[in-house]
């Protein structure tokens, strides 16, 4: 059968990009995935990160809906204990209301941001301790079973909004499985425990009115271009993004500085974050996502485009043209 891909748009802002320039993009990419018959967009949730525009999700697709017709779009994902569950049913049934069918909900407990950010918002740091009682309850507010009496999530009541458990470890895993959803690993920046996690999660899912079987989709980087050199070029410009990133502490970088970072130490934990990555010709990026899907025991594919501006539209047809074959 075929392995169906999707898109995970990180709505970055590029040097001297405004977040309306990084949104149009994405909005470009949404058109250009549904052109070439990607499965689905997701958007994931972070805040006070002056290079991602995605701190509200549920506003973004909004957005997105409107300059696309039939491809699905979601969080993946919103960060549950950012927020009360009543007021992500709320937002998500509204979308589905504008978008019926259309929408899908991906939860992750992380903060999706720092310490001081976790003030901002507001978030208790024992929140995420109640992740798994509050996924329950939004499934609730979705299903038209509220637990707590006397409050429905309108919109939201009964639209039965699809969940996806996110995760990057066992805890995703058995959450996923307890509550018989879809999982999806972060293996395009976690790749470390991929493989166990999905074990987990086959062996222990439990079957549940939405899914009957288990479903894992799979994070992976992707840089198509019409040559290798091109890839492995616009590849080096993610590596120096990930490390100025991480170890640039808000300085501005060259290309020159960037690439003296990576040499300096940046280089191994960036490539060990981006373990998962398949870079060159259509031909090459295939082979790699064929042995990727055998590995991992995906049922999907989530990939994250690393290229910028018309290189990353490029390598969205090209992949999408390059997995024809094998899926016909």
């Amino acid at each position: 059968m075929p392995t169906p891909l999707s898109i995970l748009d990180l709505a970055r802002i590029g040097p001297g990009e405004t977040a309306r320039e990084s949104i149009a993009a994405s909005v470009d990419l949404a058109r250009t995935a549904e052109e070439h018959g990607y499965e689905r967009v997701w958007y994931a949730e972070h805040h006070n990160m002056p290079t991602i525009a995605s701190s509200a999700p549920a506003v973004l697709i909004a957005h997105i809906g409107t300059a696309t017709r039939k491809i699905r779009l979601g969080a993946g994902g919103v960060m549950l204990p950012n927020h009360t569950p009543l007021t992500i049913a709320e937002q998500f049934g509204t979308l589905d209301a504008m978008y019926p069918g259309r929408i899908d909900l991906g939860l992750g407990r992380a903060p999706g941001s720092d310490q001081n950010t976790m003030r901002a918002l507001r978030r208790d740091a024992q929140s995420a301790e109640a992740f798994p009682q509050d996924v329950q309850e939004l499934q609730a507010y979705l299903a038209g079973r509220s637990r707590i009496p006397g409050v429905d999530a309108v919109p939201g009541k009964g639209s039965e909004v699809p969940l996806y458990i996110l995760g990057s470890s066992l805890f995703g895993a058995t959450l996923a499985a307890a509550l018989g959803l879809p999982y999806a690993f972060a293996s395009h920046f976690a790749p470390q425990a991929l493989e166990a996690a999905v074990a987990a999660y086959r062996r222990d899912f439990r079957p549940s009115e939405q899914l009957d079987r288990p479903y894992v989709i799979a994070g992976v980087n992707v840089v198509a271009a019409d040559t290798a050199a091109a890839a492995h070029e616009q590849f080096q410009a993610t590596r120096r993004t990930f490390a100025t990133g991480l170890f640039g502490r808000g300085q501005s970088f060259t290309d020159e500085q960037a690439d003296q970072l990576l040499a300096q130490g940046a280089g191994a934990h960036v490539d060990q974050m981006l373990k998962y990555s398949a870079l060159g010709t259509p031909a090459e990026v295939r082979e790699y996502l064929e042995g990727f899907v055998k590995q991992s025991g995906a049922d999907e594919l989530i990939v994250a485009h690393h290229a910028t501006g018309e290189a990353r539209l490029r390598s969205v047809a090209l992949l999408a043209e390059a997995m024809q074959p094998a899926n016909a």
